[in-house]
């Protein structure tokens, strides 16, 4: 289902995976619904990028239990990265927000406790809003 989903013209997007155990199981598993397909990495200049806000880096967003420990990264997943699925015309179906956990910054946008998170919420609302429009628009 998934497969004519994204063959139809649907889109989605993975989040929240870190280091290489938890990206060979996005492999695998993305594998599975498209053999024939690689995940590559899109560019800086790829119009995810800039579709709506102007992204001049790909934003790596602490997940909470980073926040604590003054890290911005888990699961020795260094550098954030955008990855996608591409059709034959070249469009990214999935994409995958590798090594940063954006949905964090929606989940702890108004919590009190954390008053300096804000700053990931900006930029994983900012990413959150690119990867949307990208998709309405593509």
């Amino acid at each position: 289902m998934l497969r004519e989903f994204l063959l139809r013209g649907g889109t989605v997007t993975f989040d929240d995976f870190h280091g290489p155990e938890e990206w060979a199981l996005i492999e695998r598993q993305m594998a599975r619904v498209f053999p024939d397909r690689e995940i590559v990495e899109l560019p800086a200049d790829h119009p995810v990028f800039s579709c709506f806000y102007q992204l001049d880096e790909y934003p790596q967003i602490a997940g909470l239990g980073s926040y604590f420990n003054n890290v911005t990264w888990e699961k020795g997943g260094f550098e954030a990265q955008l990855h996608g699925i591409l059709d034959d015309d070249g469009r990214v179906m999935a994409l995958v927000n590798f090594n940063t956990d954006m949905g964090d910054g929606w989940e702890w946008s108004n919590a009190e406790q954390y008053p300096d998170y804000i700053r990931y919420t900006a930029q994983s609302y900012r990413m959150f809003i690119n990867e949307i429009v990208y998709a309405l628009t593509h």
